[in-house]
């Protein structure tokens, strides 16, 4: 029950994470800045507390981990901008489920039995009708996206949620402490945050490069450091519950955030959506949600 009760911690740290990212602002850099300001600070704390012992496979752990987190979290804070977070979460939530569940068992043989696997594929299938449900988009011109926001934001969303399956798996396929992986992965997080900031804000009306209110490293990226908050704990979280718990139900239980964050972005956010697409995100939520249940349950097996 504890283990998996820590595999929760990221449902809530990742949930709300998206929606104090929202209401600080900044641009796409300053959003990811703050987060990986605030990893790189937790991962020294861990690393006095659990020296590193270096080797080749936690370095490439790490980059395999870091590198691909990147990306994907960038595009996934553009994906917001397109699709909003009520939207985006369900359904990213909903193929990296999918995703996790699929590599899990083929790579690390977590669903032996007929009964696991009949769990794991069953809850599989709901949730790929429940991301179907999620990504409903009324074509009368009264919804929040266009069609053409809507198809960049799930291309957008569906490449992030494959990168992401590298961020869950890295440390479990080069078998490597979870304490042990944290600065490394910080630092490729920040590296690869940099430049991929420094390209952004040539292309984003910003008063500066690196520095300024809107720059890299500018006064918004250090207020989203309070994002940097919620990951950084949800971050720790995850790693260590893959291990306790396996990659397909740690990845799982950190993905009910979506509950969190839809009906933050719903709510609190105030994300316009058509009385048809709320009904459908609210029912496409359930589905997720439930075929989560039902992989988390191989767990039990």
């Amino acid at each position: 029950m504890n283990s998996i009760l820590i595999g929760l911690i990221p449902a809530i740290g990742w949930g709300f994470q998206g929606i104090v990212m929202q209401k600080i602002g900044g641009t796409t850099a300053n959003k990811q800045m703050g987060m990986v300001l605030t990893a790189l600070v937790m991962s020294v704390i861990v690393a006095f507390l659990y020296p590193i012992s270096w080797s080749p496979a936690l370095i490439a752990a790490a980059a395999i981990n870091g590198i691909p987190w990147a990306i994907a979290q960038i595009m996934q804070i553009k994906s917001f901008e397109y699709l909003g977070v009520s939207r985006t979460m369900p359904i990213t939530a909903g193929e990296q489920l999918i995703l996790t569940g699929i590599v899990g068992t083929v790579c690390f043989h977590e669903w032996t039995t007929t009964a696991q696997l009949a769990l794991g594929f069953g809850g599989i299938a709901i949730i790929i009708v429940g991301t179907i449900f999620t990504a409903y988009t009324e074509k009368d011109g009264n919804s929040a996206s266009t069609s053409g926001n809507f198809a960049k934001g799930l291309i957008i969303t569906t490449i992030s949620s494959a990168l992401y399956v590298a961020y869950a798996t890295a440390a479990r396929f080069f078998s490597v402490d979870s304490f042990q992986i944290l600065f490394p992965q910080a630092l490729f997080m920040l590296v690869s945050t940099v430049v991929i900031g420094i390209v952004l804000n040539k292309q984003e009306p910003t008063d500066s490069l690196l520095f300024g209110q809107e720059g890299v490293f500018g006064a918004k990226s250090w207020q989203n450091m309070a994002t940097g908050i919620l990951w950084s704990a949800a971050n720790i979280a995850v790693l260590f519950s893959n291990q306790v718990n396996g990659v397909a139900v740690g990845w799982t239980l950190a993905n009910m955030n979506l509950i969190f964050a839809t009906l933050g972005g719903l709510f609190i956010l105030h994300e316009k959506k058509t009385p048809k697409e709320l009904k459908s995100i609210i029912v496409g939520m359930v589905l997720i949600a439930l075929g989560g249940v039902l992989i988390g349950i191989t767990k039990l097996g």
